[in-house]
């Protein structure tokens, strides 16, 4: 590899290196504080560690490493370099380009940076790219190591033994392998740009669009939100584990008084608590696994006691119990114990990683922990949203999507009925009850008509699976286990037929779609964010039948995630001149965030705007976003507008 790689040490050799280039690559290097030098991957954590060197590219096979905190070796002046460092990352004329930018934004933000538009994040761009025909690379597929190898024929030295067990700050920031290291991420970062951009543009050119406009000041949010992290009320935490263990305790004794010294394991779902089920009781098989053998999950926990309540009522309560235990335990494993593995002594909050590209519509998901499935307030038995609590003097603002993708979809179909109640601000909720029962709007609308509550249930089940191509049996499960209503599959297939029927324009869309789908083998968002989907063709029903439900989910909810994300990069755009805000967390179509009390007003107007701001020319629905705060993410009250 022949490359001209030299080390710089000061701001006048990186703006001389620099020059006019308008595309810059660049790159940090970390390693951990003096209290966490032996903490395994500290170095990767801003509360932790901090900033060696930083490296600049602009022109490919060339860079220059800038060695900002060796300790052996000379190091550029650390004040006037992050001075430097502060224009370059927020200077609007020039394309940020980094492998990985949630990194270096979670480090630039420790020094009070928010990276600025134009952005571009390499590993997004991996992601958005092809490796087979129908097959986008994942994020195991983007390390820039491996894409160095595969795409340019360059193996890379490995961390490790270029640093042969030392912190990056302990290596001579002047060394020829140092400047070597430190360089290449930057120069291979400038060439995976131009390589990817080559590829979009011949082959994706709306892909480019998504990954410069939309996942790269995203990619840059994400990092904002890692760094500042969740507040936890720890004490809060430990007074609800206890609890938690107290009560499963008694659960399993009541358990225990039925069954006898059955082994039923942490969540009743041992082999032992199935052969009691099954050969001791002789209860029947209601539901088997994906290896056809007995189930025992809670669906299965369901059914038998509804057959117990006809059969054998002295032992339903036995299936209440084990769901209340597996209730228990999930809280505990999962929202106590889960978390507190997760804390950051140094910060008090736990620090979830976010991923924008970790599903096939767009959607973001979360790890470590997943701080996106917290149980909804109506079943959430010891409050486990108020473990996250505001410091003294501020509070928890949410901002949330109001129906974004039912309103996505009537966008799609162009059903008039669906467009003129979204145009008036009206309850959808109450036209499909129109719709599906045959009644007036005004009645579907009144609290005190006969049958209200749960025609209205049926009706936001049925619109939360409208535009997915919902089946009378699944609609017949959908009732019944989420919402607890009983319908029969008759029942369930008129409810469709009038659904239907009243919104003409669904159907025709539908099957529109699944055609296209079927034609191109594939689906997209409105903005071009593509989903391959190669068994739409296929001779196997179950296949086919789950693309097509993939091709009618993607538009949808691939393009709410969009607009999400659309609205994300306008709230980046804003953050430098609102350093009191601080975003914490993404739930599906809800932004969250730390803010003074007294800032809680503006910070409102500023997001709700962002949010509501049409996103792209051709949406011609009013978007709403519906904002509440409160001192715990449990204890939240509406905001009027």
């Amino acid at each position: 590899m022949n490359t001209d790689y030299r080390c710089v040490t000061t701001v006048a050799g990186i703006k001389e290196y620099i020059g006019g280039a308008r595309i810059v690559a660049f790159d940090f290097e970390t390693a951990p504080d003096d209290p966490y030098r032996e903490e395994d991957r500290a170095a990767l954590d801003p509360a932790k560690a901090h900033i060696v060197g930083c490296s600049f590219s602009v022109q490919e096979g060339t860079g220059i490493y800038v060695p900002i905190a060796h300790r052996i070796g000379a190091n550029a002046d650390k004040g006037v370099f992050f001075s430097f460092l502060r224009g370059f990352l927020t200077d609007g004329a020039v394309v940020k380009v980094a492998h990985n930018i949630a990194f270096e934004s979670s480090f630039a933000y420790a020094l009070g940076i928010v990276i600025q538009a134009p952005v571009y994040d390499t590993i997004c761009a991996s992601q958005m790219s092809l490796k087979s025909t129908y097959d986008f690379r994942t994020l195991h597929d983007s390390g820039l190591k491996r894409l160095a190898d595969e795409l340019f024929g360059e193996p890379l030295p490995s961390f490790s033994s270029v640093t042969d067990g030392k912190h990056f700050d302990e290596l001579d920031g002047g060394d020829a392998e140092t400047v070597r290291y430190g360089s290449a991420d930057s120069d291979f970062a400038l060439r995976l740009y131009h390589r990817f951009n080559s590829w979009f543009d011949r082959y994706l050119p709306k892909h480019r669009y998504i990954v410069e406009e939309i996942e790269s000041p995203t990619a840059v949010y994400l990092g904002i939100m890692k760094k500042n992290g969740i507040p936890i009320d720890i004490p809060l935490m430990q007074e609800r584990k206890a609890e938690a263990e107290a009560e499963m305790e008694r659960i399993r004794g009541e358990i225990a008084f039925i069954v006898g010294d059955v082994d039923i394991g942490a969540n009743c779902s041992t082999q032992a608590f199935k052969n009691y089920l099954y050969k001791d009781l002789e209860l029947p098989v209601l539901k088997t696994t994906g290896t056809n053998r007995e189930a025992a999950d809670d669906m299965t926990m369901t059914l038998l006691k509804e057959w117990c309540d006809e059969h054998r009522p002295e032992l339903s309560k036995l299936f209440t119990l084990v769901q209340e235990y597996r209730k228990w335990g999930k809280i505990k494993s999962t929202y106590i114990d889960g978390y507190l593995k997760y804390l950051n002594p140094v910060t008090g909050c736990i620090h979830p990683e976010l991923f924008s590209l970790s599903t096939d519509t767009g959607r973001m998901n979360c790890r470590n922990p997943n701080a996106q499935n917290m149980p909804r307030k109506t079943n959430d038995p010891i409050g486990v949203r108020n473990f996250i609590k505001a410091p003294e003097g501020s509070l928890i603002l949410s901002l949330d999507f109001s129906q974004i993708e039912l309103r996505v979809g009537a966008f799609y179909c162009r059903d008039e009925k669906m467009l003129d109640t979204y145009r008036r601000n009206g309850d959808i909720h109450a036209a499909t009850t129109s719709v599906i029962f045959g009644v007036s709007y005004e009645e579907a609308q009144d609290k005190h008509s006969e049958n209200y509550k749960e025609h209205r249930t049926i009706a936001k089940n049925v619109n939360f699976g409208t535009f997915y191509g919902l089946f009378p049996r699944g609609l017949q499960k959908t009732l019944k286990f989420k919402a607890g209503v009983e319908r029969t599959v008759s029942e369930c297939e008129a409810i469709l037929a009038n659904l239907k029927s009243g919104y003409k324009g669904l159907t025709a869309w539908q099957e529109e779609t699944k055609a296209e789908a079927a034609r191109r083998r594939y689906s997209e968002t409105w903005l071009g964010r593509r989903r391959y989907l190669p068994g739409i063709t296929s001779d196997d029903w179950g296949q086919r039948s789950f693309a097509e439900r993939c091709a009618l989910n993607t538009p949808i909810q691939g393009t709410a995630a969009d607009i999400l994300k659309l609205a994300i990069a306008r709230i980046l755009a804003g953050l430098p001149e609102r350093e009191w805000l601080k975003p914490i967390l993404q739930i599906h179509d809800e932004l969250t965030f730390i803010v003074p009390a007294d800032k809680l007003s503006e910070a409102v107007g500023f997001i709700r705007g962002c949010m509501e701001e049409q996103p792209f020319p051709e949406f011609d629905l009013p978007l709403i976003a519906e904002a509440s705060a409160g001192p715990t993410f449990g204890m939240m009250d509406e905001l009027e507008d």
